[in-house]
């Protein structure tokens, strides 16, 4: 093995590990959330997000990464807040919400639907005619969908209205945070602009639920699982993902993020014993199948 390829499969070990642990991190919330001493959501996506901010923010210090560079300017000021209340608090707390509405398996495979949202965001608000992988990959997305929400039975609904809604809702939710911040991307970094974001957004869910209160008994398993969420699940994950960059295209780490559904729904099932039907696996596979064709069939828009 050359140096190249050696390179390129570091690429793919940290884009897919960093995948993996989204998704672990999301059935560790579903266990918080439904353990002896329940956490919510709300006061969940609080803590992560200010921890997981303000660790970001003291990495860029040390790095000599000039985080206040965001501010010096009203424009980028204002996009880094709006990226923060309208991106980062919905994907976070939307995905927690669903996750407690039903699973993390499902919640998990319902946010992939998010570059659905991309594409047809770019279809009506940029006249992007989307391509015939594009075409092909909405086509499959929206009838794994299907199979997911009903089990291929049109007059039943197979998870709850909860979990249809929020998990809906952060598919939304990937499109923005994805959208959002790449006017800020190229010139500030991901760690800045990620760091803010959660920092910033953090602080706003203190007006939804104040971090100190309706604090759980953090017994050293709650500590742990927490930990495990905001340090494995959040900021290694994304550390893992950025680093991924640096050895193989965006185009090859997007289609690894398929190992997020993918280590939820295994972890759910082996770990959980949460059922999952032959219609959940294959929505979920087309769903998958789907972003990779979304993904394939990008064209930038002007």
């Amino acid at each position: 093995m050359n140096k190249r390829q050696a390179q390129v499969l570091n690429g793919i070990l940290l884009a897919s590990g960093g995948a993996m642990l989204w998704g672990v991190s999301g059935v560790i919330a579903q266990i918080l959330f439904t353990g002896d001493h329940p956490v919510t959501p709300a006061w969940l996506t609080t803590i992560r997000m200010m921890l997981a901010g303000g660790i970001l923010l003291i990495y860029s210090v040390l790095s000599g990464g000039q985080p206040l560079a965001v501010w010096r300017h009203r424009r980028t000021a204002l996009q880094q807040i709006v990226f923060a209340l309208v991106g980062l608090i919905p994907i976070q707390f939307f995905y927690f919400l669903a996750i407690q509405y039903g699973n993390a398996a499902l919640a998990t495979i319902l946010q992939f639907l998010g570059p659905l949202v991309i594409a047809g965001y770019y279809l009506i608000f940029h006249h992007v005619i989307p391509s015939r992988a594009e075409s092909i990959g909405m086509l499959l997305a929206l009838t794994g969908a299907f199979f997911v929400v009903t089990h291929g039975r049109i007059d039943h609904l197979a998870v709850s209205p909860g979990l249809l809604f929020w998990g809906l809702m952060s598919a939304i939710a990937v499109a923005t945070s994805t959208l959002l911040p790449r006017p800020l991307l190229p010139h500030f970094g991901a760690v800045n602009v990620n760091g803010w974001g959660l920092l910033i957004g953090g602080m706003a869910m203190n007006a939804i639920q104040p971090a100190w209160v309706g604090v759980p008994p953090l017994t050293g398993r709650t500590l742990l699982a927490i930990g495990l969420v905001v340090l494995f699940g959040t900021l290694i994950a994304f550390v893992m993902y950025s680093v991924s960059l640096q050895y193989v295209s965006p185009t090859t780490a997007s289609l690894l993020d398929a190992f997020e559904p993918l280590a939820a729904t295994v972890i759910s099932i082996t770990v959980l014993h949460i059922p999952f039907s032959w219609a959940d696996g294959l929505g979920g596979s087309l769903i998958i199948l789907a972003v990779v064709m979304l993904t394939l069939g990008y064209k930038k828009p002007n």
